[in-house]
């Protein structure tokens, strides 16, 4: 090795990638990662990226449906034996190999390198829809400081008088209440079908761009604004949580809603459906397969303790699903006692227990004016962290890849991070076209159920069995000191790939296309459409393996012999004595 006097004493590690062939000689470049300053920042960005909307509308109902309390028993197991194993996984591959999902993973195994570009297309996708929900919480919170709520009542410009009802209309089908016709015809405007768009709604175009500009002044600086970012948005939804729960437990038919929620129902975990929302809601809550979790744990220093970490955010993010389970069904329990409806006439799943069910409850609530704004800010928080998250795998990808050039083009990193918001605005504008729930729909059956699972079986695939569970082990111990223990061997080598598996192939036989709400349909080329939307993040795995096979000449044995040497190498960082070494120049080189 030589080096430059100057850099001797700056030179702590380089990492393998660093190093390239230059004229017989292997030239090492140096390139600076920013880390995060404090590790409770990582902390705190995995828990606010974990914990999202999807705790607050989605576990509740998947719950009570799934058999109320006897489904937290497949939760926690599968908890156990997928999200915590396969979370420390992700954070090991991208704390070890100090890049984003993309070279991380190609560095590990290059035939499946294409996993690690599909998991960024389909956070970014994810991306792209998903801040069409924080535009409408933006438009919830700036119509709830009013001296009235404007979903209170049916004595509006927007209501069809003929069929608004000011509570829930239960059985009567004819009938909409307020708050769903405030929904449907003032927010959305919408149209009847996807084949309809209707025309751009202004507001929500500019409270999108208010949306994705937030977002850019978030993390326009990487993990150092992120970082600062999260103490607010990743602890102020808890204070909410509590608030709104002491504050509801105190209202009527509160305790008939909560044990709605948690009465167990044992005959239902003998259906094997239950089992699979069960895998399904830890997969797409902790956020597996989506590549943010690598990307956030690259910014890590190489020896931060990613086993604490791991336990921390997984438990966290359960714990907070049944936190946001006891608010939710507490409510609806409130609401049921005062319309006089059963319980199961007002639960629902989705952008309607949010945007529609809660806010008629707030409505006859004491001090709405008060619990109304606070709640759809509460939602805002949580659909930032995430967000952040989703684009910064994107910026990640391109910096890893590319970063040389791109800042050769853009000059600064935060102008690269502005394209990048600037494009996902404008693929969100389809969403917020008066016909734009539709598309929504479609684009969260299709990327968040359909792809999410060819993706995660293919990224378990590819480091639990080709790269293997013993390099895996090398790794942790390398940046650890001790080996994985028993438990995360056992499931690494076996129950998570066969549960991934099973998973997989459940989801194929049980496939059901996309609707919308209990009598839409989407017509043939919606169906298409969704399915094109789906092969955009799935079509890079075997396109990757493809490059992978061609890219390397000489017969077939040839060629997987040096894929399998390629998966096998230990990609640990180099760490290099510096000392008793001269060379006649100041360049960098080792012979």
């Amino acid at each position: 090795l030589c080096y430059s006097e100057e850099d001797a004493g700056g030179v702590e590690s380089l990492k393998l990638e660093d190093v390239e062939v230059v004229e017989g000689a292997v030239q090492l470049h140096q390139q600076q990662r920013e880390t995060w300053t404090r590790r409770l920042e990582f902390v705190l960005a995995s828990v606010g990226y974990a914990v999202g909307l999807g705790n607050v509308w989605r576990f509740p109902y998947l719950c009570y449906r799934s058999g109320g309390g006897a489904f937290l028993i497949p939760y926690i197991i599968m908890l156990f034996v997928c999200g915590i194993p396969l979370l420390f996984m992700e954070y090991a591959i991208g704390q070890y190999t100090r890049l984003g999902p993309v070279h991380g993973l190609a560095k590990i195994c290059p035939l499946f390198k294409g996993v690690g570009l599909a998991t960024v297309v389909i956070s970014f996708v994810l991306a792209t829809y998903y801040n069409v929900l924080m535009t409408w919480a933006l438009y919830y919170l700036f119509n709830s400081f009013g001296s009235n709520l404007p979903w209170q009542s049916c004595n509006n410009t927007w209501n069809a008088l003929s069929n608004c009802s000011t509570g829930f209309p239960g059985n009567a089908t004819h009938l909409q209440s307020a708050s769903q016709q405030f929904f449907d015809r003032k927010l959305l405007e919408m149209t009847r079908g996807i084949e309809d768009a209707g025309g751009v709604r202004w507001e929500l175009l500019g409270l999108l761009a208010l949306a994705w500009l937030i977002i850019y002044f978030c993390i326009f600086k990487g993990v150092k604004s992120t970082g600062k970012v999260v103490y607010f948005t990743a602890t102020f939804p808890y204070f909410m949580l509590f608030a709104l729960l002491i504050n509801n437990v105190q209202l009527p038919g509160a305790k008939t809603g909560i044990l709605y929620f948690l009465m167990p129902n044992w005959s239902k975990l003998r259906e094997v459906q239950v089992w699979v929302n069960a895998a399904a809601q830890i997969f797409n809550s902790i956020g597996i397969a989506f590549g943010s979790m690598i990307s956030m744990a690259s910014y890590n220093k190489y020896n931060n303790n990613i086993l604490r970490d791991t336990f921390v955010v997984s438990l966290a993010n359960s714990a907070t699903s049944i936190l946001a389970g006891f608010v939710i069904f507490s409510a609806i329990g409130y609401m049921a006692h005062i319309h006089n409806l059963p319980v199961e006439d007002i639960a629902t799943d989705g952008p309607g227990l949010v945007f529609v069910v809660y806010p008629e409850a707030f409505s006859t609530m004491p001090v709405s004016q008060l619990w109304a704004p606070l709640f759809f800010f509460m939602l805002l928080c949580l659909g930032l962290d995430s967000e952040f998250a989703m684009v910064e795998v994107a910026v990640t990808c391109i910096m890893d890849g590319f970063g040389v050039k791109v800042l050769r083009v853009f000059k600064r990193k935060e102008l690269l991070v502005l394209v990048v918001c600037l494009v996902g605005f404008l693929l969100g504008i389809p969403h917020i076209t008066r016909g734009g729930i539709y598309v929504f729909q479609l684009m969260d059956h299709y990327t968040a159920v359909v792809s999410l699972m060819f993706l995660a079986f293919f990224e378990v695939f590819a480091v639990t069995v080709i790269f293997g569970v013993p390099r895996i082990c090398v790794m942790v111990e390398n940046m650890l000191g001790k080996r994985p223990n028993l438990y995360f061997r056992v499931c690494w080598k076996f129950l998570s790939p066969m549960l991934v598996l099973g998973i997989l192939i459940s989801s194929i036989i049980q496939y059901t296309p996309a609707r919308y709400g209990k009598s839409y349909t989407y017509p043939l080329w919606a169906e298409v459409l969704g399915w094109f939307i789906s092969l955009i993040s799935i079509i890079w795995i075997p396109l990757g393996a493809a490059h992978e096979l061609f890219r390397n000449k000489g017969s077939l044995l040839q060629v997987e012999n040096l894929l399998f040497t390629y998966c096998t190498l230990p990609q640990h960082t180099v760490h290099l004595q510096l000392k008793h070494l001269s060379c006649k120049s100041h360049r960098h080189y080792c012979t």
